[in-house]
């Protein structure tokens, strides 16, 4: 069985999203949950979140309420975005990335639309986390996150989410479609007009 390193961040609604389409992957892939700080992707790839630019910011809530109402799954926007996700990645980290509770954190932000640094105690309490100010303050746990997003900037990951199979990045949850494809045929990568793509040059680049 094919295995899945899920990169993702709470911050992201794109990412609530894709949670909600890892149930179809089961018997075909094993998923490996790899919590990573957004804000350390875009530091390193010199970008801008969807929520740093005014007209992009409320083009991606539109999208993400549509998109959810196509899938069928609960959304709602917490009362203010973007917020800090430091402390529920690193209790994801803390929980042993447990699919069911990064799920359950997901839920609580997206679904309920509550903000889980304000409704921390709320959190905490739903996910049976009474010690979790100890767990989320281990150095370990710290050093965990910081070498997950370290990790994957190194590999090429600039955003999130972003499904890594064998090595090929499938980001966005418009990517989902498209890692399913990949994992029923991987040789869709293979095609001389895949290959194509991948030596094409630039011809003009932006001022900076």
């Amino acid at each position: 069985m094919k295995r899945i390193d899920w990169y993702f961040d709470y911050i992201s609604p794109y990412a609530y999203l894709q949670s909600q389409r890892l149930g179809e992957f089961a018997g075909i892939a094993e998923i490996r949950p790899v919590p990573v700080l957004f804000a350390g992707l875009l530091n390193a790839t010199g970008n801008l979140g969807p929520a740093e630019l005014p007209a992009k910011r409320l083009w991606t809530y539109r999208f993400c309420q549509f998109t959810a109402g196509r899938l069928g799954v609960p959304f709602r926007m917490p009362p203010a975005h973007p917020f800090n996700p430091l402390r529920i990645l690193r209790l994801s980290i803390a929980l042993d990335g447990d699919l069911a509770a990064i799920d359950a954190i997901f839920r609580f932000v997206w679904a309920e639309g509550r903000e889980p640094n304000a409704e921390w105690p709320a959190l905490t309490e739903a996910l049976g986390a009474a010690d979790a100010d100890a767990l989320i303050a281990q150095e370990p746990v710290k050093a965990a996150l910081k070498e997950n997003t370290d990790a994957a900037v190194a590999a090429g990951i600039f955003g999130v989410p972003t499904m890594a199979i064998d090595g090929q990045f499938f980001w966005g949850v418009d990517g989902t479609d498209f890692a399913h494809a990949y994992l029923a045929d991987p040789a869709i990568l293979g095609t001389d007009a895949m290959k194509r793509l991948e030596t094409l040059p630039a011809a003009a680049e932006r001022r900076r």
